[in-house]
């Protein structure tokens, strides 16, 4: 499986293209993700994702619109899952596509923060 550049790095709010792990078993699938990690865990070759599935796929309360589908980089109206996050070593990153607009990561992170605190 193709890698990123080790010397990439990936910045919080960053939408990347990764093998996601399915919470139900042991597999997983190549899909976008959200980096939700900061520079403090990257320089330890790790960031945190959330997934990205696409809009039709929404229902969970928690799930946050992606308004942007141009600047994200994806070619469908999409959520970020805040729900669903995994630890991925930052080489199994397979391409950074985009980013997320300053609205929306705001929506994320008071969706993280309600799992959180």
């Amino acid at each position: 499986m193709p890698t990123s550049d080790p010397g990439t790095a990936y910045a919080r709010w960053d939408v990347v293209v990764v093998p996601f792990p399915y919470a139900d078993r042991l597999a997983e699938k190549r899909r976008p993700a959200l980096v939700i990690s900061n520079s403090r865990l990257a320089a330890l070759g790790l960031v945190w994702v959330a997934m990205i599935t696409s809009a039709e796929n929404k229902g969970w309360d928690c799930d946050v619109d992606m308004v942007d589908p141009a600047a994200t980089g994806l070619t469908a109206l999409s959520v970020v899952r805040p729900a669903k996050i995994a630890c991925i070593d930052t080489s199994r990153i397979l391409r950074r596509i985009g980013s997320l607009d300053v609205a929306t990561a705001d929506a994320v992170g008071t969706a993280l923060d309600a799992f959180l605190s």
